[in-house]
């Protein structure tokens, strides 16, 4: 099985599945060469570049991807090209391209779509293009960690964002537009490429919920919810994830419908999803934000404290063809929660806590797992693939028999694994 984007934490996962299926990992791609991005690349070259690397250990029996563009289409051209189990390349351009997706959750899921238009951040005035008012959220068609992604209130902050779009949107985007290459384009999306972002307006909720689930055969599951709970001035960055969601159920099962109805319009199948929501409980309103057509590896941990396993079975299942299989209720924990630890302002890094430090907090919650962004010296500003308003400088995995006792474990955890910032900026605007 080859692996696109292969690094050390989620391969310790992937190793723990090796006798289920009796496989072996190897590296399609690094993490550098598929995640870490920072220079303008051939979305073709990186392809080729995969497939040598399998020819040289060949024949490949499946390819795997947990991460967003480009993984999220290379993953599908390898197997097609291959012949290996997978998706359609127009199913995935449909979720992927975010004008397009929008398009589609119009005609299958209306009750659940929020107002959108397509933005040229390279015309000379875009606010003329845009027929929704403020406030509104700008992004990219295509980006991850939501990346280039803006609320917008007045004209100055569309001003401002539309500068910084320009500046950053051409990364990924010229990419994308070999991807679509591929696909045959519906009339309306034609020449609404890479370059272009969406604006979509802002809803009022109380929760954000995303579903874990996969389509084999033309039949939609979902085998986990979660709780994506949010921070900050806009409650725009992830302040945790918690499994299994404590949303109710009648929502829940709204929120399965509305993702099935979505994936079988666009003919999305053999491949697994990860379909976000949000819940208004003063109206009762469910709100479709996105599909991603890969599951989420933040989930993977969680799913192994609760379940057992991680949900990296799922995706190892599809890629050899298997209607998935996973385990329920079978871990050392009730509840799991991924934590992740922001600053919303700039910095630079003076101390991060040592191995020792995180070795014996680890002796306390031997469940726990500690990832550190960052290292002594770095200037937070400099952090590649960052959301508009914060800084991630840390990620903490616990399981607790509670959500009062995961917020309790995690705050031990951060009083004994000290940080120290230099603040010497303002909060990025």
């Amino acid at each position: 099985m080859f692996v696109l984007g292969l690094e050390p934490f989620n391969l310790a996962l992937l190793e723990k599945l090796e006798d289920e299926r009796d496989v072996e990992f190897h590296e399609a791609l690094s993490a550098e060469e598929s995640v870490n991005i920072t220079e303008p690349f051939g979305l073709m070259d990186l392809v080729t570049t995969a497939e040598e690397r399998m020819d040289r250990y060949g024949p490949a029996d499946a390819v795997l991807n947990y991460w967003d563009f480009p993984g999220s289409v290379i993953g599908p051209l390898l197997c097609q090209r291959n012949g290996l189990p997978g998706p359609s390349l127009e199913s995935v351009a449909a979720l992927e391209h975010k004008y397009w997706a929008r398009q589609a959750m119009a005609e299958a899921t209306p009750h659940a779509n929020a107002d959108f238009c397509a933005v040229d951040p390279f015309a000379e005035r875009p606010r003329e293009q845009i027929e929704i008012d403020y406030p509104f959220w700008v992004k990219p068609f295509v980006s991850h960690s939501s990346y280039l992604s803006f609320k917008v209130e007045t004209e100055e902050q569309l001003d401002k964002a539309m500068t910084v779009m320009r500046d950053g949107i051409e990364l990924f985007g010229n990419s994308f537009n070999e991807f679509l290459e591929k696909v045959d384009l519906p009339e309306s999306i034609r020449g609404i490429g890479g370059n272009h972002c969406i604006a979509e307006k802002s809803v009022a909720a109380d929760q954000q919920i995303t579903l874990e689930g996969y389509v084999h055969d033309g039949e939609t599951n979902v085998y986990g919810v979660v709780d994506s709970v949010r921070e900050g001035g806009v409650g725009s960055s992830f302040s945790r994830y918690q499994y299994p969601s404590d949303a109710p159920r009648p929502v829940v099962e709204r929120m399965c419908d509305a993702t099935a109805r979505l994936l079988d319009h666009v003919g999305y199948d053999n491949a697994a999803f990860n379909a976000e929501f949000f819940y208004d409980g003063e109206t009762d309103r469910i709100s479709l934000l996105e599909v991603n057509t890969r599951l989420s590896k933040s989930h993977a941990p969680l799913f192994e404290d609760v379940d057992g396993m991680s949900h990296h079975k799922v995706g190892l299942d599809l890629a050899l063809g298997l209607r998935p299989q996973m385990p329920r209720a079978r871990g050392d924990w009730p509840k799991a929660a991924k934590f992740m630890l922001r600053f919303f302002q700039d910095g630079q890094i003076e101390r991060v806590p040592s191995q020792t430090e995180i070795h014996h907090m680890q002796t306390r919650y031997p469940e726990a797992l500690v990832q550190v962004l960052v290292d002594k010296g770095q200037r937070l500003s400099h952090l590649a693939f960052q959301d508009s308003y914060s800084f991630e400088i840390a990620d903490i995995f616990i399981g607790g028999e509670s959500n009062e006792e995961l917020l309790a474990k995690y705050a031990d955890l951060m009083e004994n694994l000290p940080f120290t910032i230099n603040l010497t900026a303002p909060v990025p605007q």
